[in-house]
């Protein structure tokens, strides 16, 4: 493929990047001169206000491919080819200036702008044009190559498209490995106070079993889950926090304690783990804690730690990315809400960050995730059969483009929590009835 542009842009070379790892066999090129592209036999696209000859496919350009700075778009949604679309060009080819639409979502451009935060001080997602124009669950992007590729097939029947896999990827953040043992007495004292101060004596009775060793923590899903992955043949990515220091939302079993460096280091063995980045790290003032943590990490795990999910999901751009590839963080799974389940990046698929301050593409690759236990149970307020049906639609949605689905599950969701019963019930029966291995991908 190439495309004619009246001048090159790194907003421009990075979104053919994109699209060429998600639609070609082989990557497109991009030029400026009329006479290489007037001669070039295969697709062509003319993403210029000059016109040509019959015989290339017209893409109406907007300005934002080829501006340097950051500014607020007016965007006006419409409905083309049973989707979303926007930056309409009127005539042309496709309708719609595909280059810029998607270079808008998956750069998170509206994250740069002023918006509305949460309480947590997230970017919130009412405040995005996918929440507020309906396609927050869909994976638009993949929707529109889709849609791409269907129309160049028609101009170009001779053209050989790639055609990709789906690929599921089960994630688990691990913010507190026990809920009882490993805790120390004083955790544990003061814990079973308040269980008997508040009438709570089915937990009280709990917490002295598991203590007593007479019955298994309702946090301890992880044999269950080894089984699980065994059996369903899936490769797994455990993200652990380590805070150093049992603080506020930080409150994982301390990094001391000789079972959570076991269980460490077993998973760094036989799966990939990544970082789970403290909450103390992510509002501090310099890289230092994260660096502590990573540092920390590597040693017990006795292997390079480059992945990383912000615990809460607590970032904003570009501080947040730009503190994770100093620290040397390669891929992050953090791409998503901390609020409501859905596409914060309106993709399916593996992207490499671009950053709009400096105008140019990073190395820091980013796994998005779609969706997440802790959203269906805390934010949404599903109960385990409402949450099924969501995660099924989201698994429909992103096996159709071929994407990749990447979960969130936590062990206290996958435990034996008589609070939380029904969820471990739910992930099994999709695990083993629904999910990649069986879709015939």
């Amino acid at each position: 493929m190439l495309i004619y542009s009246e001048k090159q842009s790194p907003r421009l070379s990075y979104v053919i990047d994109f699209i060429s790892a998600e639609l070609l066999t082989s990557p497109a090129a991009i030029t400026t001169d009329r006479e290489v592209f007037r001669h070039f036999e295969g697709v062509k696209i003319n993403y210029a206000n000059e016109s040509f000859e019959e015989g290339c496919f017209r893409i109406s350009p907007t300005p934002i491919l080829f501006e340097t700075g950051i500014r607020d778009f007016p965007i006006t949604c419409f409905e083309l080819g049973g989707h979303k679309a926007f930056f309409a060009t009127g005539s042309d080819d496709l309708g719609f200036d595909i280059f810029a639409a998607i270079f808008y979502l998956v750069s998170r451009y509206e994250e740069y702008l002023p918006h509305q935060k949460d309480e947590y001080g997230r970017y919130s997602h009412t405040a995005s044009l996918a929440f507020r124009e309906g396609f927050l669950d869909q994976p638009l992007v993949n929707n529109w190559l889709e849609y791409f590729r269907e129309k160049l097939q028609e101009r170009f029947p001779a053209a050989i498209f790639r055609r990709k896999n789906f690929s599921f990827v089960p994630t688990y953040d691990i913010d507190m490995m026990y809920a009882y043992k490993a805790k120390g007495w004083k955790r544990n004292a003061g814990g079973l106070v308040r269980s008997i101060l508040n009438g709570e004596w089915a937990s009280a009775a709990e917490r002295i079993s598991v203590l007593r060793g007479k019955a298994r923590d309702p946090y301890d899903a992880y044999e269950w889950l080894d089984a699980l992955h065994l059996y369903c043949r899936v490769k797994p990515v455990y993200f652990f926090l380590v805070a150093q220091q049992q603080d506020g939302v930080d409150k994982n079993i301390p990094t001391s304690v000789k079972a959570f460096q076991q269980l460490i280091n077993y998973y760094a063995s036989a799966f990939e783990v990544g970082l789970h980045p403290s909450w103390r790290s992510s509002v501090s003032a310099d890289d230092k804690i994260m660096l502590e943590e990573k540092e920390w990490m590597e040693v017990i795990a006795d292997v390079p730690v480059v992945q990383s999910r912000q615990h809460y999901i607590k970032f904003s751009l570009p501080e947040g990315y730009e503190r994770l590839i100093r620290c040397g963080i390669r891929k992050d799974y953090s791409m998503g809400y901390g609020t409501i389940n859905g596409f914060r990046a309106s993709v399916a698929s593996p992207f490499f960050w671009f950053s709009l301050a400096e105008n140019k593409v990073t190395n820091l690759q980013v796994y998005p995730f779609c969706f997440m236990d802790a959203n269906a149970y805390y934010e949404q307020k599903l109960n385990p059969q409402q949450a099924y049906t969501e995660l099924m639609k989201y698994y429909a949605a992103v096996k159709k483009v071929r994407g990749c689905f990447i979960t969130i599950w936590h062990n206290n969701f996958l435990g034996t929590d008589p609070g939380l019963k029904g969820w471990r019930d739910l992930y099994e029966i999709f695990m083993k009835e629904d999910a990649y291995w069986d879709a015939g991908a």
